[in-house]
């Protein structure tokens, strides 16, 4: 018999194989990405002390004005632009990408083009 799983299963089960591999530190973070159907999410997250070093989203009131839609590749490069400029801004040059199981092509490469470009290294 066949027993078939849910694709919200599948995702989780594949986030958690990635997570086991991927852990960030105070000197070099994890930079998590997340993307929802409206919205994009990043965060550098110290995984020793569970702790969030830096967030930007395109939730951002001053980010909402400036993008036409909030979910589109020049969104996240803006994500990956801000979130680099906040992890120089507090001393951090390496991290970590952790691309939350997603596929590297489209939105999560524009962002980690955007945050690369902006002095990031991966």
């Amino acid at each position: 018999m066949i027993i078939k799983t849910s694709k919200k299963e599948r995702a989780r089960k594949r986030h958690n194989r990635i997570r086991k591999k991927i852990s960030g530190t105070k000197e070099m973070p994890r930079l998590s990405l997340y993307k929802s159907n409206k919205h994009i999410y990043a965060q550098l997250i110290d995984d020793v002390q569970s702790s969030t070093l830096a967030y930007c989203s395109t939730l951002q009131p001053l980010l909402k004005k400036e993008l036409k839609a909030t979910w589109s590749k020049e969104a996240a490069k803006k994500i990956g632009e801000l979130i680099a400029k906040d992890a120089l801004s507090k001393g951090i040059k390496k991290v970590v990408f952790d691309r939350g199981g997603n596929r590297y092509h489209g939105k999560v490469l524009a962002f980690a083009e955007g945050a690369r470009a902006s002095g990031l290294e991966f």
